[in-house]
């Protein structure tokens, strides 16, 4: 064999997993297509790279839901205080912001990079760039065979961490997926997550540019006899954008909007004021009015929101923009009321995986040794990272797993 182990992807579970095989004293040679390593986590929180999110191995498992199960023994391996511990050890400290992500103090991802590719040197793993794997395969005698742009190597061990699709001019093109189906795997239909939603409501994007920091978001199917159950629940911010909606709240709720058979069925249900019961909003616009007769209603809204978005609520919930206090009824009010707690956004679609964070689905999670990341099907074949049936919310969450799973495929290997 050429190598004790090949690592395949030079991402955030690749840099981990080769440099874990090579402190073991294995022979372990890292792969990357582009011409440098880790070009996702440059990109990663507006080049900022947020880690990871403040919390506990539970807390991250909490975060994924039913996925969260797998993730038991590789968060054991490296939990959130273990990946930042691996950072600052390299000459980065790390920072908590107040939405929990945690991001370097320099707010550089290349510093990121930059310590894990030290401790790749220092491991004594070998990395070689702009070199993509074409095919990988299976020897019948035990061990692989990969066959690169430039040359065929053989290895005892196989970590694939290719990633995903999302964001494929970083090089995640979806090559690991014919891969793993080819040695037998399952692979659950990959799809767009954490990205942006597009519609063709022309006041959302009228707002193009305005942010409100704390919205709760419902996604429901419009015409469903179920519309009042949503499909799922979100909170935080959100952005309007000249396609639709962009912001943290978005891109978490994005995955049920893609998992949906016709996303253009579904719409996003706006409540601007979620600390505000209707009852209590309309007592406050009420108290404001008999205060202040003279006011235009936008006005009396923009001391909450945005004067943007305040002017489009009330043309949206059918009342005169010149419409003043002292001429406001009770019905008017209750017409404002729900425009601020329960306007609707139809969705037309989303912006595909050429904007999305991350990629829901991939290799199914019930064929991999949770324990180990090995195949249960292919003895000496591990997953890890993004290519795995893996996502998780905005916030350092997904990365984490990322590590993770890196670090646990690359201490078995």
């Amino acid at each position: 064999m050429d190598f004790d182990v090949i690592v395949i992807g030079a991402g955030a579970a690749g840099l981990v997993a080769a440099a874990e095989a090579a402190e073991r004293g294995r022979r372990t040679l890292l792969l990357e297509k582009n011409r440098r390593a880790g070009v996702k986590i440059l990109m990663s929180g507006g080049t900022r790279c947020n880690l990871t999110h403040a919390t506990d191995k539970w807390g991250i498992i909490r975060a994924y839901g039913e996925q969260g199960q797998f993730l038991h023994s590789a968060l054991a391996a490296l939990s959130p205080a273990d990946l930042v511990k691996l950072i600052e050890d390299e000459g980065v400290p790390t920072k908590v912001e107040e939405t929990g992500k945690i991001f370097p103090v320099s707010n550089r991802a290349t510093d990121v990079l930059e310590a894990l590719l030290r401790r790749l040197s220092r491991s004594g793993a070998e990395l070689a760039l702009s070199e993509p794997v074409q095919r990988i395969e299976s020897l019948a005698a035990g061990g692989f065979r990969t066959a690169s742009s430039s040359r065929e190597l053989t290895a005892e061990k196989l970590i694939v961490t290719v990633g995903g699709q999302s964001y494929p001019g970083s090089g995640t093109t979806g090559d690991g997926y014919a891969w793993a189906a080819a040695c037998g795997h399952t692979i659950v239909p990959p799809r767009p997550a954490l990205v942006p939603l597009t519609t063709s409501e022309v006041w959302v994007r009228e707002l193009s540019g305005v942010t409100i920091p704390d919205v709760a978001l419902k996604l429901i199917l419009r015409a469903s006899p179920t519309a009042d159950k949503p499909l799922d629940n979100r909170r935080g911010s959100l952005l309007f954008t000249h396609f639709g909606l962009s912001g943290p709240v978005v891109l978490d709720i994005s995955r049920g909007v893609t998992a949906l058979a016709d996303p253009a069925a579904a719409d996003v249900v706006c409540d601007f004021q979620p600390d505000l019961p209707p009852p209590q909003l309309d007592e406050l616009l009420r108290q404001a009015t008999a205060g202040d007769g003279k006011r235009p209603l936008a006005a009396i809204l923009a001391e909450r929101l945005p004067r943007r978005l305040a002017d489009a609520l009330v043309l949206l919930a059918g009342l005169k923009a010149e419409l003043r206090g002292a001429e406001f009824s009770k019905a008017a009010r209750g017409q404002l009321v729900r425009a601020v707690k329960s306007t609707a956004i139809p969705i037309t679609g989303t912006r595909g995986f050429a904007k999305a964070e991350v990629t829901a689905g991939g290799v199914a999670l019930d064929e991999i040794d949770s324990r180990s990341m090995q195949s249960k099907l292919v003895k000496g074949l591990y997953f890890a990272g993004e290519i795995l049936d893996l996502d998780g919310p905005i916030g350092g969450y997904n990365f984490q797993a990322a590590f993770s799973t890196g670090v646990l495929a690359g201490r078995s290997a």
